[in-house]
């Protein structure tokens, strides 16, 4: 690949929900052995599934995912660290008594890949495509046009219904 570049690509973002209100009531070497827990678990998933972790902010970690197979291993991602996060749920919920999730979020279209200064630079174009997911209704943003959505399902066997 060639830096500057205009590619296709597919974004995932994956962070814990809650993550501010639990890292203030936990110990602070607790709050690092869960995060660290978490970005194990998502990196191994979007490893397993040909993607790059780009970067990991507080409780966020993107990555993306390029090539022909691009849609199909980042759903593949997403759904296999919904599978996974079970564990983590079940264990802050048994050892803290705090409820976890994980909210995920997949972004396919253009992006624009470089080095801006010394940093490694993605920006996401709004040039959406479908990730073979259901249609979900459009997000409103103002001043904006409408975002349309789509859900993947964590199990593949159901449906919206």
């Amino acid at each position: 690949m060639t830096i500057p570049a205009r590619l296709q690509a597919v974004i995932l973002f994956a962070k814990t929900r809650g993550f501010t209100r639990t890292s203030a009531m936990l110990q602070p070497q607790v709050v690092l052995s869960q995060a660290a827990a978490f970005f194990n678990m998502v990196r191994g998933a979007i490893k397993r599934n040909g993607g790059t972790v780009h970067n990991v902010l507080n409780d966020t970690l993107m990555a993306f995912f390029m090539g022909p197979e691009r849609a199909r291993q980042a759903i593949k991602a997403a759904q296999e660290i919904q599978r996974d996060f079970d564990v983590i749920e079940e264990s802050r919920t048994r050892d803290f008594g705090i409820r976890a999730a994980v909210a995920m979020g997949l972004h396919a279209g253009d992006a624009v890949i470089g080095i801006a200064g010394n940093a490694p630079l993605m920006v996401i174009g709004d040039n959406c495509a479908t990730l073979n997911a259901q249609p979900l209704p459009p997000l409103k943003v103002p001043r904006r046009d409408p975002v349309q959505l789509y859900g993947v399902l964590r199990d593949p066997r159901l449906d919206f219904t």
